[in-house]
């Protein structure tokens, strides 16, 4: 299997016009093996699998995995993302402490854990995720935790309920410009996801970073997504990721550009310009790829001025 290449995970029409640039080596590797037996021994969900990430054959050869927790059934149908849209089952308890033990026997450093969005739930899911950061902290000391959280509907006590069990990253996506914002995620909206970064960044305890995520390829301008840079640095945003948006299925919106790899190096550049301490852009970046080179210090995180050395 060596050698051979992969396309995405988009429709057998799309497949056969992807650009060279977004075909992926398939590893053969007995790291791989060993986290997808792991993950379903555990009986854990991923990100990895449930939105059909490209990457994830790379990253479960590299031994790590994003963990999605709170069932894998979303009350949001978002026209980009893969994951079912159902009524979710309830709450695991028991899953925070599973997905603790997963961590450890990957000998994670930077764990990353997600969910599906839990409208269902007074608190969104907050409280599971505390329970699921506390519950990793406790068998993993030393360990940096990124949380990539819905918006909970904007609710101040569920942030805060996340805030309190002290995540080193706190990362909460944009996603798309905000012309296209309607289209890409109807039930979520622009000045929502801006106003649940800003109001982390005025409670973000020391040693808090905020990272937000673009996609592109949806039909955005270049001038768009700058703006959406800005807006996302006028909220204190710390970190950036953009990637190629790739269509999950027939059923998912259609990709209206392959955004070349050199745009991808200028959005960096540009970035670094406005100020983010750490930028991930390339065609294949998603929200937690190889979001481990980013190494959390235990102090706050500097200012926009200082920012723009980076």
């Amino acid at each position: 299997m060596m050698g051979e290449t992969i396309e995405t995970s988009a429709p057998r029409e799309a497949r056969e016009r992807l650009p060279v640039w977004l075909r992926l080596a398939l590893p053969r590797s007995a790291s791989y093996a060993r986290t997808r037996n792991l993950i379903q021994n555990q009986r854990l969900h991923t990100v990895c699998e449930s939105a059909k990430c490209p990457n994830h054959w790379e990253c479960w050869s590299r031994g790590t995995a994003t963990f999605m927790i709170a069932g894998d059934r979303c009350t949001r149908a978002c026209g980009f993302c893969a994951v079912s849209t159902a009524k979710p089952l309830p709450l695991d308890p028991d899953e925070p402490n599973r997905v603790a033990e997963a961590v450890r026997a990957m000998k994670l450093r930077h764990a990353v854990i997600t969910s599906v969005a839990r409208d269902d739930l007074e608190d969104g899911g907050a409280g599971h995720f505390a329970r699921t950061i506390e519950a990793v902290r406790a068998l993993n000391p030393g360990i940096a935790i990124e949380v990539l959280v819905p918006d909970f509907l904007d609710k101040d006590t569920a942030l805060d309920t996340v805030l309190a069990a002290r995540p080193e990253i706190f990362n909460h996506n944009l996603e798309t410009v905000r012309r296209l914002t309607p289209k890409v995620r109807h039930r979520a909206t622009y000045e929502r996801s801006l106003n649940v970064l800003r109001k982390v960044n005025q409670r973000r305890p020391a040693g808090l970073y905020t990272k937000s995520g673009l996609m592109v390829g949806l039909g955005e301008t270049e001038a768009e997504v700058i703006d959406a840079m800005r807006d996302l640095r006028s909220v204190g945003c710390d970190i950036l990721t953009i990637g190629q948006y790739l269509r999950p299925t027939a059923g998912h919106l259609p990709v209206v550009e392959y955004i070349k790899p050199e745009q991808f190096v200028r959005y960096a550049r540009t970035a670094r310009e406005l100020g983010f301490l750490h930028v991930a852009s390339g065609p294949l970046v998603r929200s937690s790829y190889h979001a481990d080179d980013f190494h959390p210090q235990p102090m706050a995180p500097a200012s926009a001025a200082d920012c723009r050395r980076a």
